[in-house]
């Protein structure tokens, strides 16, 4: 991958803009970068000496800009592209994401990087399901769980998710079920553990798809408890907190690996803010050498393995299921 970029703009400082600025702090003081950041109520901006702190009417003029702001994205990724910018977008809404993938042609046109979905789902469930995928032969199966929330915009997205229509790959069709619907208990790593989870209106489906285009089953399942399907249609009862807890991320591949059929599962557990901050810093670090154009974790021409150690080294744990215990992936 090519070096370290020399300017990264975050824009949006909430509990993930905020981690992506900590996780790029040591770029400032290793390789003299300019880090910059903006949001809409200043005053969460603080004051640093390493962050250039910019105003409304100022342009991103930066080599890489996260968008770490609430759904839709594409607006303002569409703005940076063509000033030829590298976009990293933490977006998880299915028709957000559907449209920055029409931007692909336009990033490829500028020379520039545009990353769709650098979050947990999607973003680092691809990365571990194309990171199992290489032990086996074929793989015909990807299955992503996911337990949490960051802020509290990600907090309303998922809680409209589980009210509206949950996107499924099945043998060559889209499924279009009922968000809240099909319940599976999946275990995830400690300190979660047992979940029962649904399927959501999430955009990781549509994403893996273009990731593992032969794969014949995709799913994505949320973990929800009885009051969240009965509310899911309502508006929220209560405000969602700055930050949820402890989250966690579960994929499962299923394959061939010579005559025997194989199921490979990976994860993680940390509160879903941090995971996103690490994953969405990583990409940062790592745009200026990706391809031009559109670029998606889980897909084969991404550097899956330095970013999964990029991630690790960010203080993001990854677990494998082995047998009968967890264990760190190396």
């Amino acid at each position: 991958m090519k070096a370290s970029p020399a300017s990264v703009t975050v824009i949006g400082v909430g509990a993930v803009g905020s981690r992506v600025l900590r996780q790029l702090g040591p770029l400032v003081t290793a390789h003299g970068a300019t880090l910059a950041a903006y949001d809409v109520r200043p005053m969460r901006l603080g004051t640093t000496s390493r962050v250039q702190v910019l105003t409304a009417g100022q342009s991103a003029q930066a080599e890489v800009v996260v968008l770490a702001t609430p759904s839709p994205q594409v607006d303002r990724a569409d703005e940076l592209l063509r000033q030829g910018c590298h976009v990293v977008c933490t977006s998880d809404d299915v028709a957000d994401l559907r449209q920055l993938c029409d931007l692909g042609s336009l990033a490829q046109a500028n020379g520039v990087a545009l990353v769709a979905g650098a979050a947990v789902t999607p973003g680092l469930s691809g990365l571990l399901a194309r990171h199992l995928s290489r032990r086996l032969d074929r793989v015909d199966e990807v299955h992503v769980a996911v337990h949490g929330t960051g802020g509290p915009a990600c907090a309303r997205q998922h809680h409209r998710a589980l009210g509206g229509r949950a996107l499924g790959w099945h043998d060559g069709d889209w499924l279009h079920r009922p968000a809240g619907s099909g319940r599976e208990l999946c275990w995830f790593p400690e300190p979660i553990g047992p979940r029962d989870c649904y399927r959501a209106e999430l955009g990781d489906a549509l994403l893996l798809h273009r990731a593992f285009a032969d794969v014949q089953r995709i799913s994505v399942r949320m973990s929800a408890t009885r009051r969240d399907r009965l509310t899911s249609r309502l508006p929220m009862l209560s405000p969602p907190h700055d930050e949820g807890g402890i989250g966690a991320l579960r994929v499962e591949v299923r394959g061939w690996k010579g005559p025997r059929r194989v199921a490979l599962i990976a994860g993680e557990s940390e509160r879903a803010a941090v995971t996103t901050g690490a994953v969405a810093a990583a990409f940062a670090m790592a745009a200026p050498g990706l391809e031009p154009g559109l670029v998606l974790a889980g897909d084969d021409r991404v550097p899956t393995g330095a970013l999964l150690r990029d991630i690790s080294t960010r203080g993001v744990r990854l677990w494998e299921f082995a047998g009968d215990d967890h264990e760190v992936m190396t």
